[in-house]
Formats: structure tokens, sequence, C-alpha cells
């Protein structure tokens, strides 16, 4: 008896997504690798194998771009006697089992699902997600009543605003992928959870029927976009704010001298990350042993942070006497002064946050507001400027145990209705809190310029060569 085939998975990734148990998957990585086909395929599966125990959610964080998947869902579920409607955006399955397209955008979209028993989700294009708590919140409504496995399956391509904390839960762990990850939780059991890496090449149907879709791929623009997207690199940011980054900033920890004046930076969130920063202010040349580098009069040294609450899917939220008692134990040496973003010290019917840090134990700190501006106004530098000065003038540098520094600001990308600032639905905490200590201590334009004209006006090896040619005296080597 003959087979008609509807809908098969494909050798490598597609199979591995069809087999896997995990309760959480990343199935990710370059662009035509097949992922919304993967989980379209996987929910037929499990409607067949479930009947009305199978209830899941496609989501999306608009509603108009699920459309290709809508379609996609047609040209397979039809075939397979699923019924449509368009009114509720919903198919039910010859078995009773339902799947429904929905958007997700906020954490209150999530709560409208409370009371239901959800099967599966699945999140697609989860990298527009500037943080992952709507999608973490999603996990509060995946139970079963009938017994079916539950799962959450998000997908994604590397870039976007959520590049950061995907790449720090899915990528970071294990690059490579297909290895069990685990997540501790507060009741001593572990989450066990997927990185699948979806590559272009394992679409086999793709490449037969467009074979020009990789030709393509290379003319989308920068190198790092065309190796994102066609190698699923994560590590491939293309238009990073901070382009001028590079390992000239990251310097290994070395003993600061004491005379050095120390100061606080701080950017507050609760819900949202905190960052503080510790800096010291060279006040001579110096050369850091072991490593050797220069570290020049008056460069800032960010020497130690502390990057907080940043666990939403855990509950982590910390007060703000919370935070200044944890400023108050990681300080141990005297402080000169310590900047926070103005917004802390606003009082609104009671005290302000930076009232409650001082109160729960940042009282030997003398705080005040932070210069807060981001871009270049009235012939005045903005904090970025200030921070890429630096950076190019190799005036700043953190000590490689800043891991949430070197994490994140390298990936921060342009706000693309204002591209002179970055894309604040980004993770920019820490840079935020660079912003504030930076412009504590900034560098006057003028200075900026002098010194840019100093270096250029220094000679070159050639310059010296022709000048003691034609002078006819050998070089003395020193």
């Amino acid at each position: 008896m003959k087979t008609n085939i509807i809908w098969a998975p494909q050798k490598g990734p597609h199979k591995a997504l069809i087999d896997c148990p995990y309760a959480e998957v990343f199935y990710g990585g370059a662009r035509g690798g097949g992922k919304t086909d993967g989980v379209l395929g996987k929910y037929a599966i499990k409607a067949d194998r479930f009947g009305e125990g199978f209830n899941a959610l496609f989501c999306r964080r608009e509603l108009p771009m699920l459309d290709d998947a809508i379609e996609r869902s047609h040209e397979l579920y039809s075939k397979i006697g699923a019924t449509w409607s368009e009114q509720r955006k919903q198919w039910r399955f010859p078995g009773g089992g339902r799947l429904r397209f929905r958007p997700l955008e906020r954490v209150q979209d999530a709560d409208k699902y409370q009371g239901q028993n959800i099967s599966d989700c699945c999140i697609e294009e989860a990298g527009i997600y500037p943080d992952s708590r709507p999608i973490d919140r999603m996990n509060g409504i995946l139970r079963s009543a009938k017994g079916v496995p539950t799962q959450m399956i998000l997908t994604g391509n590397p870039g976007g605003a959520g590049q950061h904390w995907i790449k720090k839960r899915y990528i970071d762990p294990d690059p490579r992928g297909m290895q069990p990850l685990y997540r501790e939780l507060p009741n001593g059991k572990r989450h066990k959870y997927i990185f699948i890496p979806s590559r272009l090449e394992n679409n086999k149907l793709l490449l037969e029927k467009d074979p020009d879709y990789i030709n393509r791929l290379y003319l989308v623009g920068a190198p790092a976009l065309v190796k994102a997207w066609l190698e699923g690199d994560w590590n491939a940011i293309e238009g990073a704010f901070f382009d001028n980054w590079s390992n000239r900033v990251i310097v290994k920890p070395f003993e600061i001298p004491e005379d050095w004046t120390r100061f606080i930076s701080l950017d507050w969130g609760s819900a949202r990350p905190f960052s503080v920063g510790w800096w010291a202010i060279a006040t001579d040349d110096m050369i850091t042993y072991g490593e050797g580098r220069r570290i020049r009069r008056g460069a800032l040294v960010r020497y130690r942070e502390w990057y907080g609450a940043s666990e939403p899917n855990v509950g982590l939220k910390m007060t703000a006497e919370q935070v200044g008692s944890g400023i108050a134990e990681r300080t141990d040496e005297p402080i000169k002064y310590g900047v926070a973003d103005p917004a802390a010290f606003a009082q609104d019917g009671g005290p302000s946050i930076m009232e409650r840090i001082y109160i729960g134990g940042g009282r030997d700190i003398p705080w005040r507001p932070a210069d807060n501006r981001r871009i270049a106004r009235a012939g005045a530098m903005g904090g970025w400027d200030q921070m890429r000065q630096r950076i190019d003038e190799e005036m700043v540098f953190c000590f490689d145990t800043c891991a949430d520094s070197i994490r994140t600001i390298p990936a921060l990308q342009h706000d693309i209705n204002r591209p002179e600032d970055l894309d604040t639905d980004s993770e920019d905490h820490a840079a935020d809190d660079w912003r504030y200590g930076l412009m504590s201590r900034p560098m006057a334009a003028k200075r900026i310029l002098e010194r840019k004209r100093a270096i250029e006006a220094q000679p070159t090896l050639n310059d010296m060569l022709k000048r003691h040619a034609n002078r006819r005296r050998p070089i003395e080597r020193i």
C-alpha cells in the first residue's frame, strides 16, 4: 500500500527537534534553516499522538509577523484534515488538538493565558525581544492534565535587541549545541534545556528549490551581517554602536597603586539589571606587570563591577537598600565619589532611590547626579562620544573580570530612528554605567584634538630613515 507523505523532517536539526524531549529548546542560527517548518511539523506529529491533550500557542511580538507561518501551516494542515478558524486564528486537528497563533509583546500578554492548559508554546524570532521576561512568563502556563510532555520552543537568528540574553543563555554554555544544558532553580532542582543549531546547509529542500538564496545572502551588507545570517555566527555583530571596541580595552587584573583616585558609577534597576562600576584614575604612566600593558596618566581603569537582578525568570529582584548594602560589602577601599543616574535622586512622595541606597550601606560614598547626556549638544560632547574617544585614545580599560561589560557593550546596536544614539531596548545597563563614570571625568574636545595631532605629528620609521640618509650617517640603534 502506497503511503502519501505530507511532511517529513529533514536529516539533522529538523529530526533532532522532532525527537527532542527537553522542556525548553532554542532552535536557531542561520537564516533559511527551516526553523518554522520544523516547529509546524513537530506540532502536527504531537497533535496526532496526543489528540485533544495537545493545546499549543505559536507566538511572535505582533500578529502580522505570523503571516508567513500561517500560510505555511495551511499548506501542511489542510492536507491532514485540520480545520481553520480565521476569526480565532486557530487550527483544530482531527483528534481534537488545537494550535493558535497569537501575539506576545509584553509580560501582560502572557498573563492572558493564565488558567489554561497549554501543552506547547513556540516563540518565533526570539531575538527581537529586548529581554526574556515575556517569554519566561509563558512557563507559568505550560501544564497538561492529560499527560502531554510540555515544551517551550524558541527560534531565532543572530543579531537583534535580544542578542545578549539569547547568546548568554543558549550559545555561550556550548556554542556547538546538541548537548544538555542546565539552569539551577531556587528549590534545588535543575531545569534541563538545549540549543539545536540551525544551519542553511541542512535545509536541502530550500537549496534545491532556490539555489541562488546563498548568493543573495552575500549581498545583504557588511561582512559581519553576512557571517551572522549565512553561518549562524553569534559572535558576528553587524552595525555595532561601539565598532571601535577591541581587546585593547581589556586588561588582566593588576595591583592598582594606592594613590590612584577611586570612584563608583551606578545605573539603577530593580526588575531590570542594575550595573555598578568601580574605577581608578591613573595618576602617572605605568606598565602593568606580566602583561606589559601601558596605562597612561589620566586613563580610567574599571577594576570591578556588579551586575544584579539579571535573572527575572527566577524572580530575583533587589531593593535599593540591598543594593546599597551590596556596594558597601564590595568596597573596602577609599572612594572619592559616586555618580548615578539623576532619575535615582528624584523624590516621589517618599525617599529617593539614592537615599535608600545610602540608608542600605552606601553612606560612606558621597553620591551625586551624573551628567547623563547621551549625545553631543550645544557644542559639548555627549557620553557616547566620550566613550568612543577614550577607547580610540586607549584612555579607558577594564579588567577581564568585568564579564558583563565585555559581554554586552560590543554587541550594542544603533537606534534605527536615531543613529547617533544606541538602541535603548537592548541590554545597555553596563554601557550607561560606563557613560556616567566617563562623563564624571570628561576629556575636553580640545585636549582630544591636540592628542590626535600630536600622534599624527610623530615621525614614522620611514621619516627617520630618510632624515638620517640625508645626513649620511648611520642610525644608532637604541
